[in-house]
């Protein structure tokens, strides 16, 4: 599986109409293209953020849709945000939540050697699922990787954002466990957004 990230920036009283636009516009135009698996939608209103997602079942799918579909993408949100940032990335292991419209959503990214990206997938596999599915209220996780240019992001869903908030703490501990010691990966960036929007397709 790969997911196409946009990380888009605005002010923050324009999130709510971005958000009202891509909640119209975005799951349509999805729908439509060949290869699609599901699309997620998280926000920081205070700060001005948003993140979208967009699951698809090949790479050649991915680029596919992207062509076709970055001009649209343009029109419909550069009235009201800032900046777009679109990558391209594998899906290299992950645990898919289910259908939602609101919980927590936390974000790490991380920096890694590329000759390491095998060993990143199992540290996630093998340090980061069994412990994160433990904590209360967990829904998923991903790990997201560019092989190519070693950057990774790795994202955890709670059913609410309660949940996300009382996990701070066990899950910082989870990260000292898997990454202490290790020379080749960093976290580079740690951010929390509410859960807008979770459409997973039943299969």
């Amino acid at each position: 599986m790969y997911v196409r990230t946009m990380y888009i920036t605005a002010d923050p009283p324009n999130v709510g109409p971005a958000l009202d636009v891509i909640a119209k516009e975005a799951p349509g135009m999805l729908a439509e293209q060949e290869g699609y698996q599901g699309l997620g939608v998280f926000a920081d209103r205070t700060v001005g953020k948003i993140l979208v997602g967009s699951w698809w079942d090949s790479e050649q799918a991915m680029k596919d849709s992207d062509e076709r579909l970055r001009d649209r993408r343009m029109q419909m949100l550069s009235p009201l945000v800032s900046t777009i940032a679109v990558m391209g990335l594998e899906a290299a292991a992950y645990v898919r939540p289910t259908s939602a419209t609101q919980g927590g959503f936390r974000m790490h990214r991380l920096a890694f050697d590329p000759s390491m990206a095998d060993q990143l997938v199992q540290l996630f596999n093998e340090k980061g699922v069994p412990r994160l599915q433990q904590l209360d209220g967990f829904s998923g996780c991903a790990l997201l990787i560019d092989r190519n240019h070693g950057m990774a992001s790795v994202g955890v869903t709670f059913k609410d954002m309660a949940s996300m908030e009382a996990a701070r703490g066990e899950q910082a501990k989870i990260r000292h466990d898997a990454l202490s010691g290790l020379d080749w990966v960093q976290l580079i960036a740690l951010e929390e957004l509410e859960v807008v929007d979770l459409e997973v397709p039943t299969q």
